[in-house]
């Protein structure tokens, strides 16, 4: 499965594993709830989907590489204590609370929650002498002498062994007291989280022509070639910050992050495109609507990937404009909402509420007039029914801000294009629509 899919199965089971009955008593015993395994090459996002879930849950969240602990940071350090039994005093070991277990209290009182998720990252790289113990651990939640507090779901991950020498594969035993999650590096599922966090769209543009190149991890004779969705993710914050601060992104940026030598160069041909576009394309006319046919053809003749590059640049400043729409909208309901729960509203709450209307008002207006001359320059540009507007209308179908702009205020010109190339918001047509265009370069 992908880790989308990987996503809705863990929160499907915290929703169960966190319910209770009515005395207030968890309803699946601590002991019944399977930890999950997520079992998949590097870099395909296991890690980054679980802070994810525990903010999206509002859960408490404790994260631990296990290739870091020994067993007695696991399982905590001897004690010597006294005690008398039957009169007579002796000497005993005991051991102190588990680092994990701690991290997991220390959690609870910093936030106030009660329940939470403890993710063990690397569980199958575990020392042999720590072994029998996670075992215990993953039946019965317990460290030592110490419990996993009832509240808590434990989430596992690990890579399978071609990918990692330290891995130590488990056995039937062991992986019969899991829900195994098999992972698989999926560029569809990449693509959703890389728009919500803001990806370089450079990055993003360059993945959707060339979906192979996102992911790949092999050994070859000159040594390891790999590409992962964490390589992408972090090239693309080096190379926001870089653009930020006026550094140039150059071919050893890139293979930093993408070590396969064909991979690195052919992104950064693209890149180098996509940066020259976006210094030369008059992004402000075509928003304001300013661009003559002439202007707009000349843009016609252009190779596939330049056009792929002029439409991810328009398509990033639609994000930006209707992102800052929807936040300012939805503080202004948030607003509206609060003001009509009080029994007396202040004439300067009033005010406020008001001059909020106006100004969302103003924004969304001017929001859908930028929409429509974008749409205006795409028809000028490369026709109303081309490939070229097929990308463009997957693109803002498929964005969550763009999309959720146009289902709030409407545009008259998408539903335009909707009906011409049937299908009705973010439809799977338009999706394989636009596989079939990238698939046929």
């Amino acid at each position: 499965m992908n880790i989308k899919e990987a996503k809705k199965q863990i929160k499907e089971a915290a929703g169960l594993y966190f319910k209770k009955d009515s005395n207030g008593q968890y309803i699946l015993p601590l002991g019944k709830q399977r930890p999950f395994f997520l079992l998949g090459s590097p870099g395909v996002g296991k890690t980054a989907i679980m802070s994810q879930i525990a903010e999206e849950l509002g859960v408490a969240y404790v994260s631990y590489s296990m290739t870091h602990h020994t067993r007695q940071s696991a399982l905590g350090l001897p004690v010597i204590c006294h005690e008398s039994y039957e009169g007579m005093d002796y000497d005993i070991s005991r051991y102190t609370m588990s680092e994990i277990i701690a991290s997991v209290y220390d959690e609870m009182k910093k936030t106030g929650k009660k329940e939470g998720i403890l993710f063990l990252d690397e569980i199958n790289c575990v020392s042999e002498t720590l072994s029998p113990a996670m075992l215990l651990f993953l039946q019965y939640k317990i460290f030592g002498s110490y419990k996993l507090p009832e509240g808590w779901m434990i989430v596992t991950a690990g890579n399978p062994p071609e990918y990692n020498r330290q891995v130590r594969e488990f056995d039937v035993v062991t992986l019969d007291r899991m829900r195994v999650l098999d992972i698989e590096a999926d560029y569809d599922s990449f693509r959703e989280y890389a728009i919500d966090q803001s990806v370089h769209p450079a990055v993003i543009s360059y993945l959707d022509e060339k979906k192979d190149h996102f992911y790949k991890v092999e050994n070859t004779v000159e040594g390891k070639r790999y590409v992962t969705a964490r390589g992408w993710e972090d090239l693309s914050s080096i190379i926001k910050l870089s653009e930020k601060e006026n550094i140039v992104v150059d071919i050893n940026t890139v293979k930093g992050f993408l070590r396969d030598e064909q991979i690195a160069g052919s992104f950064m041909a693209y890149y180098e495109l996509y940066d020259s576009y976006r210094r030369k394309l008059p992004v402000a006319k075509v928003l304001d609507g300013e661009m003559t046919d002439e202007e707009c053809m000349a843009y016609r003749s252009n190779e596939f990937d330049e056009k792929i590059i002029v439409i991810s640049i328009l398509t990033e400043q639609l994000r930006s404009i209707t992102s800052k729409v929807n936040a300012e909208t939805e503080r202004l309901v948030t607003m509206s909402v609060k003001l009509k729960e009080k029994e007396q509203t202040s004439e300067e709450e009033a005010n406020n509420l008001s001059n909020l209307k106006v100004e969302c008002k103003l924004l969304a207006i001017a929001g859908t007039k930028k929409l429509s001359n974008v749409f205006s320059f795409m028809d000028r540009a490369y026709g109303d029914d081309g490939s070229e507007m097929t990308l463009f209308m997957t693109g803002i179908s498929l964005d969550k801000e763009i999309s959720g702009f146009i289902a709030r205020f409407g545009n008259e010109e998408y539903n335009n294009h909707a009906s011409k190339l049937q299908i009705s918001g973010r439809g799977e047509l338009l999706k394989e629509k636009c596989k079939q265009i990238i698939e046929g370069i």
